[in-house]
């Protein structure tokens, strides 16, 4: 088994989890052309899986079935996904090339958002895809969800084992650590995950897969709870924040304005 980024448009990724003959389930085609490209080199989809309707994640779905029109296509309900041949919700348990997914209901980003677990095991410390809603360092915009809603979902990931390998749909690492660093400057963790996405990015590599236990450790959507995030959000707000949902909100509503 091996895990590929293929990467599509400015800095969106296309995850594929292939095995030894090849056969790859595909997460989030945007963009068909990276996944026919990546066939030249012995890819061949085995099936597709869809975490929201946006359509950097789901527009190249179409090309794809036309090229394969037995792909199977996993994604949520939701009408504006039409290219689906299943749809799944929250602790739906599907089989996709041998692997099996449980499907866990993330919404926040928009409301039918999803994200999909392959546990670990003696051979891998198993994936979570989970599209726009978790990033390495960061979490996704509010387009449809309440803060209450994403913290939810927020916390559901964070409590899946921690060596699970995170999966997310773009590469927004280093801007994601300026923020956090801006609310956590003392986080030893955080500036050594930091450092490390520099050097990545700066050798061309992607900085994904992050692990859960690193985004624990170090991304400040999953510290709320933590004194230091508290304390920074007390500063913004001039008070303490009443609980952990207005601790998320301002935090979401301070990156969402943040300039490096």
């Amino acid at each position: 088994m091996r895990l590929t980024a293929l990467p599509a448009f400015e800095d969106n990724y296309i995850w594929a989890l292939v095995d030894d003959e090849g056969d790859a389930v595909i997460v989030d085609p945007g963009d068909a052309a990276p996944v026919l490209a990546a066939t030249e080199a012995g890819l061949w989809p085995a099936a597709v899986l869809l975490t929201h309707h946006h359509p950097d994640h789901i527009g190249g779905v179409a090309a794809l079935r036309a090229r394969w029109p037995t792909l199977p296509v996993f994604a949520p309900e939701d009408s504006r996904i039409p290219v689906a041949s299943e749809r799944v919700g929250d602790g739906s348990r599907i089989r996709a090339n041998g692997w099996d997914f449980e499907v866990i209901a993330v919404p926040g980003h928009t409301l039918s958002h999803i994200a999909f677990h392959r546990r670990g095991g003696s051979d891998s410390p198993g994936h979570l895809f989970c599209g726009d809603t978790l990033f390495s360092l960061g979490c996704g915009r509010l387009f449809e969800g309440t803060p209450a809603q994403m913290l939810a979902s927020l916390d559901r990931l964070a409590a899946l084992p921690a060596m699970t390998e995170v999966c997310c749909g773009h590469e927004y690492t280093l801007a994601n650590a300026a923020f956090a660093l801006a609310v956590e400057p003392g986080n030893a963790e955080l500036k050594k995950v930091a450092a490390e996405a520099e050097h990545m990015r700066q050798a061309g590599r992607p900085s994904l897969p992050s692990t859960l236990a690193r985004e624990c450790a170090a991304n400040p959507f999953l510290r709320v709870d933590q004194p230091a995030v508290r304390a920074a959000i007390a500063r913004r707000l001039g008070r303490e924040p009443a609980d952990r949902v207005e601790t998320f909100a301002e935090l979401r509503r301070w990156k969402d304005g943040f300039r490096a």
